[in-house]
């Protein structure tokens, strides 16, 4: 009995594990089928990010497909930039440890668009990609 007792918590934390990954699964697999007619696509766990032409979208992944989706024209858009850890930084030399987020900045100052990235280089290799888009767009 005691030893059924002290497998229990195991026997829980195996479910959770494989409840946790079936999950996880199933938020990818609908980010597959969201991002199949974009030019450029990104998942992570805090945003996807598709563009086709000159079209961003993001929003955050689920398990039914992605929610809160958002979308804006790169005409729009005045200036792109990589923030970590909500500082500005340059792409040529990028912090190994913090939040990454690229921030798009429009004509009204207060207009600001923070899109998150869990992991830097990923981040500043969209940044340097969608920099390159703006100077063709303007």
């Amino acid at each position: 009995m005691e030893r059924g007792l002290l497998w229990l918590p195991l026997l829980v934390i195996f479910f959770w594990l494989a409840w946790m990954g079936w999950s996880e699964y199933q938020k990818i697999e609908a980010y597959r089928r969201w991002a199949e007619p974009f030019d450029r696509a990104k998942y992570d766990i805090y945003a996807v990010l598709g563009q086709t032409g000159k079209t961003l979208i993001w929003g955050k992944p689920t398990r039914s497909g992605p929610i809160d989706l958002q979308s804006l024209s790169l005409d729009r858009v005045r200036d792109i930039r990589l923030l970590v850890d909500k500082q500005p930084v340059t792409l040529e030399s990028l912090p190994t440890q913090g939040k990454p987020a690229i921030e798009l900045s429009f004509d009204d100052p207060q207009s600001l668009i923070q899109i998150p990235f869990t992991e830097i280089p990923l981040a500043a290799q969209w940044t340097r990609y969608l920099q390159e888009q703006l100077k063709i767009v303007n």
